[in-house]
């Protein structure tokens, strides 16, 4: 089917699983919106957000709107099967689901999307992991409220910016060193007295640490490749991307 562009990600998961994240291209929104963005927060048209989700959910065949949570870079972690109604899960930085037909979603623009896949397929989950939801614990939270065995669990890191476009002052490197010295791999110093941060091996610390030994992903930068992913370190003002997983 044509419309919005998506990465499929390249990892084991189980049949029943399915995963996607959307690219900037392929939707509604003008400029600096351009053209798929999925966000109603960041003043673009709402009926270009409304049409571009649909896109969405037509693309991947979704049978449900996504539960679009208030994220506010924490750790509080939605469990959809347990809300009310999903139309307004609230503040949270992650999502997860054992019902079939229920979209954990995650907007970023620079910041790391994390998918979870228990490897029974019983269980979904993904989290918001930019420096501030990694140093806070939300993959720890994530991990926890899956009630899974970390061994048994699938974890997919989607694009994020790249370490050498992601520079943070010493109050970054510190809020990760802080319990974990060996973190410091993670960071080098560049000539403005400042560092270069790579998320992607501070999440696969985080993971490792909990026991987690099944990591995919990786690799991206979105600040790199302006044609595929918005940024909102390079660009400000832009629209946001979605990782979205769920059991059919």
């Amino acid at each position: 089917m044509s419309g919005p562009d998506t990465i499929i990600p390249n990892w084991p998961a189980p049949a029943g699983i399915r995963a996607a994240f959307t690219l900037r291209s392929g939707g509604v929104s003008q400029p600096p919106f351009d053209t798929f963005n999925i966000a109603a927060h960041v003043e673009d048209d709402p009926r270009a957000v409304a049409e571009n989700r649909a896109l969405l959910r037509a693309r991947l065949a979704l049978p449900a709107e996504p539960a679009w949570l208030e994220q506010v870079h924490g750790r509080r972690v939605a469990d959809l099967d347990a809300l009310p109604t999903l139309d307004s899960p609230g503040p949270a930085d992650a999502a997860l689901t054992r019902s079939p037909g229920r979209i954990c979603a995650i907007q970023v623009a620079d910041c790391m999307p994390v998918l979870f896949a228990a490897a029974d397929g019983s269980a979904v989950g993904a989290a918001h992991a930019g420096w501030r939801g990694l140093a806070g614990g939300v993959l720890q939270a994530t991990v926890g409220a899956m009630n899974t065995p970390p061994a048994e669990l699938l974890a997919w890191l989607g694009p994020a910016i790249g370490q050498a476009h992601f520079e943070v002052g010493d109050e970054v490197r510190a809020a990760f060193l802080d319990g974990d010295p060996g973190a410091a791999g993670a960071f080098v110093a560049n000539p403005r007295g400042r560092w270069q941060c790579d998320l992607y091996a501070l999440a696969r610390r985080k993971l490792a640490a909990l026991g987690v030994q099944s990591v995919h992903g990786g690799g991206w930068c979105t600040y790199a490749e302006p044609g595929r992913f918005f940024s909102y370190r390079r660009d400000g003002r832009c629209g946001r991307m979605a990782a979205v997983i769920w059991i059919v």
